[in-house]
């Protein structure tokens, strides 16, 4: 082979990757032509979608004149059970309407601002290629409307926001959400696609305490919220409400954090990121545990599920996930593949050190104080259930939403104490029913002495609304031996 040979051989697999990479990254045909050159074809109004929905694909269709119309809205809405916040919202909804675009569309977008609403408010759209992002261009009344256009030149997944002072007061109560621009040609198909869209809520009330929470300002600015949550309130993703698939079909997520502080650690449990357009852009990564979304920034992930099963969506920062809301779960049905995932084989006792367990001198663990009274149990109690429940059911017994059953005013707890010694002393798994929310997850049994398990109960029982009852070292003991 001479030299002209080989340099024509080295363009082919040049020309044979190139073609693999936009393969990889759009799912249709190419013109080439600038997008700041294309030429717009009739005129269609934006199909606007409320989380975790998203539009239909619009990247095969010609760039056309896009209407877009937007309505802000402030509302009381629900945070989390028995918590509610003042929400200022696009479209209603936190985060607000998905906008779906394609590269070269020409959108005229409709900013109106209700006539109930206090406050004056705007739009900066990451998207735009103009000052403010078109905020400038879209400051509005109450009651006014306003109208902007701007061509979309760049492919990618973009936050919009409001950007009126006090900017990050608007976006803390909920004024964001996701304007996505296809490439030309449009992204890859998949079988599902969600909405997941992060955000960072600053209340006077601690997490959990009940009522109208307004804003505080001064925990925003130390950056100290109180709740983190997936699509603006506790549980909006869990349960009745978890996103759902099917095994063999692939899912892609469009996940927003509008902050506006806080960066996310996006993460599903159980799964690992086939590809992810960093920040929402072009570069892809491949085979990702957890990827980075800042405030204000985005990304798009897709995995293809292959076993059944409920995968729980988090921030990896799981403070935030199991004290403060960012919860969520993909619910995948389908049939068992046990080459991929066994599920439990075996179970047995571990004894590394055989049947006669050596012990050193002294070591013998000093066996757990005795309560002389109720008053003493309680405090004993108390120190115990810090130690072992306090993770799970949170120091107000409050539980956490769809995850971990409520133990204060508990109708479960309340109506059969042998039944919650048993669940201590032997562990719980399957659905159960408390103050009429289910709950389907697994309770281990806890390594505890009968005094342990009489103080912890007797603390659980005299506190948060429930009966008042003594649990003694005795009632433990029975249970045992069954």
């Amino acid at each position: 082979m001479n030299r002209n040979q080989l340099l024509l051989g080295a363009m082919v697999c040049i020309g044979l990757l190139s073609n693999c990479t936009t393969k990889q990254q759009t799912g249709g045909r190419q013109s080439g032509t600038p997008p700041a050159e294309m030429k717009v074809s009739g005129e269609s109004l934006a199909e606007l979608t409320a989380p975790p929905l998203v539009p239909k694909p619009v990247g095969n269709r010609e760039a056309t004149k896009l209407i877009v119309n937007m309505e802000i809205v402030e509302k009381e809405g629900e945070m989390a059970d028995g918590v509610t916040y003042l929400f200022w919202t696009f479209n209603g909804t936190v985060p607000g309407s998905f906008i779906r675009t394609r590269v070269g569309d020409e959108v005229e977008f409709h900013l109106k601002n209700h006539p109930d609403n206090k406050l004056p408010h705007n739009i900066d759209l990451h998207a735009v290629t103009g000052p403010g992002g078109g905020a400038a261009s879209s400051f509005v009344a109450p009651g006014h409307e306003v109208v902007f256009s701007f061509k979309v030149i760049n492919p990618g997944l973009y936050v919009y926001h409001c950007a009126t002072a006090p900017v990050a007061m608007h976006i803390a109560n909920g004024m964001y959400g996701l304007i996505l621009v296809e490439p030309e040609g449009g992204l890859p198909p998949v079988d599902k696609e969600y909405y997941i869209m992060q955000g960072d809520f600053y209340t006077k009330g601690k997490n959990g305490e009940p009522g109208l929470q307004p804003f505080d300002m001064q925990k925003a600015v130390d950056e100290h919220p109180d709740y983190v949550v997936f699509n603006g309130k506790v549980g909006s993703l869990t349960g009745d409400n978890a996103i759902k698939a099917n095994v063999g079909e692939t899912v892609r997520l469009f996940v927003g954090n509008g902050g506006p502080n806080l960066v996310s650690s996006f993460h599903v449990i159980g799964e690992i990121f086939d590809n992810v357009h960093v920040e929402g852009g072009d570069l892809i990564n491949k085979n990702v545990q957890t990827t980075l979304v800042p405030a204000g920034g985005a990304a798009i992930v897709d995995f293809k599920v292959e076993v059944p099963g409920t995968f729980v969506i988090v921030d990896h920062a799981l403070t935030r996930t199991f004290n403060k809301g960012s919860l969520g779960m993909l619910t995948v049905a389908g049939d068992e593949n046990k080459q991929i995932y066994s599920g439990k084989l075996t179970e047995g006792i571990y004894q590394p050190e055989g049947g006669t367990i050596q012990k050193m001198p002294g070591a013998t663990a000093p066996p757990a104080p005795k309560a002389a009274n109720m008053e003493e149990r309680i405090a004993l109690g108390k120190s115990v259930y810090a130690k072992t429940c306090l993770a799970c059911h949170q120091d107000n017994g409050a539980g956490i939403a769809n995850a971990f059953p409520p133990l204060a005013k508990s109708d479960y707890l309340n109506a059969d104490a042998g039944r919650a010694i048993d669940v201590v002393l032997h562990g719980k798994q399957g659905e159960i029913t408390v103050n009429g929310q289910k709950y389907n997850g697994v309770m281990p049994a806890q390594v505890l002495s009968d005094e342990e398990i009489a103080n912890v109960l007797t603390y659980v029982y005299a506190s948060w609304g429930n009966k008042q009852q003594e649990i003694k070292p005795a009632m433990v003991a029975a249970k045992r031996t069954h």
